[in-house]
């Protein structure tokens, strides 16, 4: 009868309410949680199928369990340098095991720290994973996530690669007049100025080995013509491979330079990278020396002015020791070096789902893939739909606590008014027993 659905239906709403205010407080209790997603109840009715137009059944309520996952919390600012947040969609990746053969979960939790072993973990002790890199920065393998450890990189050297000088010859300077052969300015070199030809300016540059090892080599130039000048690169002998540099000459070419002063070209093997063979053992060495191009006001110059470097840079350094560990806006985790050198050692991915409120919540702030999520997908962050990472900041939980009064005084309400139905459909049923008795 209608009174006892009556009954029934409002044990249903005093059940489903009391789901609601489940949720409210989980979400009050998890307000300073990192990267939460507030739970909301979604209100379901039942209908019961009506058998005639002037009987009608009671059906009830259902409260179901949503998640405010595309919801984006605040972004704040830390001082870790192993923090970061995602401003937009997706997901940091984490596994439950070392090795990565865990099952792997999801996390707007960004608050990542190593532990003892250098793995980087979230305060739940889920591992972060990421593309390991290789010497050069490039992904090892696109398809292959791996944990990632900050302790794998202990200490590095880096080799130089590459030279870049800005330097002006003057154009004051008379020509060499007499006869000049290349590795003449080395030898005057080698023989401390008693054969070849002393070069009118010079300067030394100091690159590195795949060993970290130093090196100094010299940039020599002399005028042999109107706004042409011969250029030697030679380092000292005894630290190159006899074999492969009888001399200490490693490489030669011809500058010439505009009326204006401007460099036009640089011929012969200073042009190409240079290859110089160590008598240290260490790999051999490529170089690229940039002296400038055609018409670019870097590089070399010719001006009426005395001849001078305005910089040198190279990309070698010594052996360092790891110093720290950071997280960049590409998703870049870069390991800084005692010598001032970093270097990309992993890349972390943004993981995107065709429907994220499909994710299904586990304990530990993570979520995990299931049919109605769809399969994720590994993107860079800050392309296609995945959000862009903010380094040193972190995520905060997206419950707004005014809001959620709001629902408990709602929820309050809507209990007690279910409670008085009941009461009512007590008191209608007493009456009832009085008339039978």
């Amino acid at each position: 009868m209608s009174l006892f659905g009556s009954l029934f239906s409002s044990a249903s709403g005093l059940t489903a309410q009391s789901r609601a205010l489940a949720m409210i407080s989980d979400n009050i209790s998890n307000v300073n949680t990192i990267g939460y997603k507030a739970a909301t109840p979604d209100f379901t009715s039942i209908v019961t199928q009506q058998t005639s137009a002037v009987a009608y059944s009671p059906g009830g309520v259902r409260a179901v369990t949503g998640y405010e996952i595309m919801k984006q919390g605040l972004i704040q600012g830390t001082d870790s340098p192993t923090d970061a947040a995602i401003s937009g969609g997706g997901f940091f990746v984490v596994n439950t095991r070392t090795d990565g053969t865990g099952e792997q979960l999801y996390t707007r939790d960004g608050s990542f720290s190593a532990d003892r072993q250098g793995f980087l973990v979230t305060p739940a002790g889920f591992y972060l994973q990421g593309w390991e890199l290789d010497a050069d920065g490039n992904i090892v393998d696109i398809n292959t996530l791996v944990p990632v450890n900050v302790r794998s990189i202990s200490g590095t050297a880096t080799a130089t690669t590459r030279v870049e000088l800005d330097a002006n010859l003057d154009a004051r300077q008379s020509p060499y007049t007499g006869t000049y052969t290349t590795g003449d300015m080395e030898a005057w070199n080698a023989s401390g100025g008693t054969s070849g030809v002393q070069p009118h300016f010079s300067r030394q540059v100091r690159v590195y080995d795949s060993l970290g090892r130093g090196h100094s080599l010299t940039l020599a130039f002399l005028k042999t013509g109107t706004n042409t000048w011969e250029i030697e690169l030679y380092a000292d002998r005894a630290e190159l491979d006899p074999n492969v540099h009888p001399t200490g000459l490693v490489a030669s070419g011809t500058a010439t330079f505009a009326g204006d002063g401007s460099l036009t070209a640089i011929t012969g093997s200073l042009a190409s990278p240079v290859a110089i063979n160590w008598s240290s053992g260490a790999d051999p060495s490529s170089i690229t020396f940039d002296l400038g191009s055609g018409g670019n006001a870097d590089g070399l110059t010719q001006f009426a002015a005395p001849a001078d470097v305005a910089f040198v840079q190279q990309n070698g350094s010594e052996v360092g020791h790891l110093k720290g560990v950071s997280i960049d806006k590409d998703g870049y985790v870069v390991a800084s070096f005692t010598t001032g050198a970093q270097r990309r050692i992993y890349r972390l991915p943004v993981a995107t789902f065709a429907n994220p409120l499909g994710l299904e919540p586990r304990t530990g702030n993570v979520f995990a893939e299931t049919e109605y999520s769809g399969e994720y997908n590994l993107r860079f962050a800050g392309t296609s739909n995945a959000g862009r990472i903010a380094p040193g900041a972190l995520e905060t939980a997206n419950v707004d606590l005014a809001d959620e009064f709001t629902k408990m005084i709602v929820t309050q309400r809507a209990y007690t008014a279910n409670a008085r139905v009941v009461s009512t459909v007590n008191t209608m049923l007493d009456e009832l027993m009085r008339i039978t008795s």
